[in-house]
This record gives structure tokens, sequence and C-alpha cells, in this order.
């Protein structure tokens, strides 16, 4: 049963990834009338989706009982008040993460995140190696501040018997602090002109739905398996990113190194899930 949940979890967190990537892209590629939704709000509404569906999985594993969802909730986070304050820095950092993101989709393509460039348009080869080169240290900060979070969140997963919708709970509560602050710090004279919610429309809410998801998909990947395979299911998302955009988009040509971090990483993959049959003993003649 928890093969088939770990499986099954890390084949949920390849096809979110790689949804979320493609339609984050497109939606902020898209063109229309009026101003474009803002990142930083699309990650609030995202932690507060992630909160609302954490306490409804509470709420069906307590027997639907209004009276054992408040007593579960009083008792595992208000009364666990230290244990409850271990979940702000990773919460923090994965709130960074999904900021930059954004910002790293703004800037680079699905494969390596780096967008179609403007440069044509625009003329200008300096604005396009000054955004590539943004969005590079934008994913790279990323990379690291993830395994980080993974690490700290799967050490405080496998250590204590609170449920992980619980934690997950505790994430998108300091999530939606860290996330709001952010909103006043950078959008708050947007947010005051045009509204918390200007440019949202289908695809914007898809956007939101799908990394709220990935919060809870990640949460299940990591209890049930570990942040390594974690990281493996990012790295297949990749892959499976850089190809729709090739065969689909049109938009990358992969090259042999691409090729062959492809190859490595699909042999990693295997490996790591490989599990050889023990070898019997010799029979005596």
């Amino acid at each position: 049963m928890s093969t088939n949940l770990k499986y099954l979890s890390l084949g949920i967190l390849v096809f979110q990834t790689t949804s979320l990537v493609l339609t984050m892209r497109y939606s902020r590629t898209l063109k229309e009338e009026g101003p474009r939704y803002l990142s930083s709000t699309a990650v609030v509404v995202a932690e507060l989706l992630k909160i609302m569906a954490c306490i409804l999985l509470v709420y069906k594993d307590s027997k639907c009982s209004l009276r054992a969802l408040n007593r579960v909730l009083h008792d595992e986070i208000l009364n666990k008040p230290m244990e409850t304050l271990k979940l702000a820095i990773p919460s923090g950092i994965y709130t960074l993460q999904n900021n930059l993101l954004y910002v790293a989709l703004s800037n680079l393509d699905a494969a390596t995140y780096q967008w179609p460039s403007d440069s044509q348009e625009l003329d200008s080869k300096e604005l396009s190696a000054g955004s590539q080169f943004v969005g590079l240290m934008a994913v790279l900060t990323a990379c690291f501040s993830s395994g980080f979070a993974g690490v700290y969140f799967e050490k405080i997963l496998k250590e204590t018997k609170q449920s992980v919708w619980i934690r997950n709970i505790q994430l998108g509560f300091f999530g939606s602090i860290f996330g709001l602050m952010g909103v006043y710090i950078y959008d708050g004279e947007l947010v005051s002109k045009n509204g918390f919610f200007q440019g949202y429309n289908q695809l914007t809410w898809i956007v939101v739905v799908l990394q709220a998801l990935g919060g809870l998909v990640i949460a299940a990947v990591i209890k049930y398996a570990d942040n390594i395979l974690k990281g493996f299911a990012t790295s297949l998302s990749i892959i499976l990113s850089t190809l729709i955009s090739y065969f689909w988009l049109q938009d990358f040509v992969p090259t042999s190194v691409f090729f062959l971090g492809a190859i490595l990483v699909i042999t990693a993959t295997f490996l790591y899930g490989y599990d050889p049959k023990p070898a019997g003993n010799p029979t005596k003649a």
C-alpha cells in the first residue's frame, strides 16, 4: 500500500508540475486588455485554497464531525505553538520559491524555464541577456531554497505523528502571512489602484488551483517517499515540459547536452526505484 501511494503521488506530482509550468507560462504571455494578474496575489490565493482543501480532508478524517474537526485543529495547532512555529521556516522558503517561479517563467522558457526571447521585437540583445540572467538566478535560488525546505519539511513530517494535512494547514497559514507581506511590499500600489484580483480570468484560476494542488502533492510525496524522489519527479517534469515545447509549442530546440542530461535523469530515477531480488542461497552439489 505504501509503495502504491509513493508512486501514485510521484505520478501526480509529475503531471501537476508539468501542467503548472506550461499553463503558468501561457498565462504570463497571453496578451489581453487591461492589467495582467499579479503573481504575488496568485501565490496568496493558492495558499488559501490549500488551507481550505486540507481542512476539508481533516474534516473527512474526523468522520465529517465539526466538533471533532474543531478539537483536532485546537489540539494539534493552537495547543502546540512551538510545533506550529517550526513550519514557519519551510513555509517562508516555499513562498519565496513560488514567487521566484513566476519571475523565472517571465524570463525563461519551459525547458530551462526560458521564455521565447522578445529580442527580435525589441532588437536588444542586452535586454534578452539580462532577462535570461534574471531568470537563471531565480531558478538557481529556487532550486537551492527548495532543497533545504524539502529536507527540513521531510524531517518534521517523519519525526512527528501529526497528519500531513495538519502540517499543510500550518504551512499554508504562514505562507499566507508571508505572501500578504510580499503583496504589500511589492504590489501594494497596484492592488490599491486596480484591486487584489486584477487581471484574473479562467486561466489564472487554473494556474492557482494547480499551484495549490502542488503543495498537497509535494507533502504527500515527502511523507510517503522522500525529498530525493520529489527531486526526481521535478526533473522528469522538466523533461516532459521540454518535449511538449518541442513537439507541440515548437519554441525550443533541444541540444545534445540536454539529451545527455535527460538520459542521466531517467537513469537515476530508474536506479533509485530499482529493487533487485536477493540472490538465493547456492545449492550444494
